[in-house]
């Protein structure tokens, strides 16, 4: 399954969803995909490996377009990278509009998801929506045991 069983149901999700990520951070398709519920007909476990991908299909198509209500930039992969085709008209302007934000690549052309990474919007706004709070994407910090590792 290449696209959701309602495009024009589950697109409007994703956009409204992106309109929350508020400059300088971003997020990715999966974590997006992780707010919202699987479509009806659709087995959760199925949604888990295809609503990322659904994410990307509602990403391409309002690039495309380049709504300006829709900060498309901001929605990156879960390694930190533009998805896009390199050299690509559209990947390198996604790259300039993240470094215009203040976003910053590493030499391999990633962000960095602990530094950058978006927490979500707010309980009530996720609760008014009808969705759910998102994956994390900041790993936690490392505890510290106060013993020495061997390793």
């Amino acid at each position: 399954m290449d696209f959701p069983p309602n495009p024009d149901t589950f697109y409007p999700i994703v956009w409204n969803i992106v309109r929350q990520i508020p400059s300088g951070v971003v997020s990715t398709y999966g974590q997006i995909a992780s707010m919202i519920p699987p479509p009806s007909g659709v087995e959760p476990t199925d949604y888990e490996r295809l609503g990322p991908r659904w994410v990307g299909k509602a990403m391409n198509a309002v690039s495309g377009k380049d709504d300006p209500t829709v900060p498309w930039q901001r929605v990156i992969n879960s390694q930190g990278g533009i998805s896009l085709p390199a050299g690509s008209a559209a990947a390198l302007e996604q790259h300039a509009r993240l470094l215009r934000e203040g976003l910053t690549f590493d030499k391999r052309e990633r962000i960095d998801l602990n530094i950058a990474g978006w927490d979500g919007p707010d309980e009530d706004w996720l609760r008014e929506n009808d969705l759910f709070p998102p994956r994390p994407l900041k790993k936690p910090p490392k505890k510290e045991s106060g013993q020495l590792s061997l390793f």
